[in-house]
This record gives C-alpha cells, structure tokens and sequence, in this order.
C-alpha cells in the first residue's frame, strides 16, 4: 500500500504550529530524477544547500560522499536539525529526509527546490509530526 503523498499535497499535509509538538520530518521519494544529477556530487551538494537557503534554514555544516561506482550520500547541518540524501542513479531514484524543530523554516519551498534541481518526475513525500505521543506506534514493541 503507497501512503506516500504527491508533492501537490503538501499544503494539505504540513502542521499547524498548535499541532507540532517538536518538530516536523518529510520524508520525500524522488522517482523518475535525471541520473546524471543524481550522480553527480557537485550538484547534488549545491542542491541540498540550495533548498535549506530556500526553507530559511541555518546551514551549520555539511558532508558529501560519492560512491563508486554510483550514488551520492550527504547531509546538510542546519541550526534547526538537518537535510540528509542518499542517491540511487541507476535506479533515478533520490531519498531525502528534511527533519525540523519547529515550524517556522520554509519546507514547501525545499522540497520545490530540490523536485526541480532532481528533474524528479513522480515525488511522493510523508510527513511525520516529530514529539507527538498521539502518533501511535508503526512497530510492535519487543
């Protein structure tokens, strides 16, 4: 069963701030990217940067990886927790996870970013409300 939303719905799936106890974490499948991009490190770093500029954020730190023969990893620090990436060219395929306290930083406008920066063709995003404990548990405890 696909519970991913197309990125069209991020405006119904985004927190109030009255709702949004911690934070907020998009967890946003790129399908269909340009593997040439994806692969390369350059772009896929100014891509990440780029849209934690775009959301407003903090950038503290950031640590990129190319791996061979294929597939970048990288992660963006940002004051207000981070943006992280792992690359999958042979497949056209991008995981991004952009995790934030608050609900103050720009979210629609990173995932924009980095759909356009991917030429992603079919995004499909989750978002998860981080510190609610109304959020029932998705695993059984052992």
């Amino acid at each position: 069963m696909n519970t991913a939303a197309p990125v069209s719905m991020l405006e119904e799936a985004m927190p109030t701030s009255s709702e949004c106890l911690v934070g907020q974490q998009i967890v946003l499948d790129l399908y269909g990217c340009d593997d040439t991009l994806i692969d390369d490190i350059d772009h896929v770093r100014e891509a990440m940067l780029g849209a934690a500029r775009a959301a407003r954020a903090t950038i503290v730190q950031e640590v990129f990886h190319r791996f061979a023969p294929w597939g970048v990893s990288g992660v963006v620090v940002i004051a207000e927790s981070h943006l992280a990436i792992h690359t999958w060219p042979e497949r056209g395929y991008a995981a991004v996870d952009v995790f934030t306290c608050g609900t103050e930083l720009g979210l629609r406008a990173a995932v924009a970013h980095l759909q356009a920066a991917f030429r992603s063709s079919d995004p499909r995003l989750v978002r998860l409300r981080r510190g609610d404990s109304r959020v029932p548990l998705a695993f059984e405890q052992e």
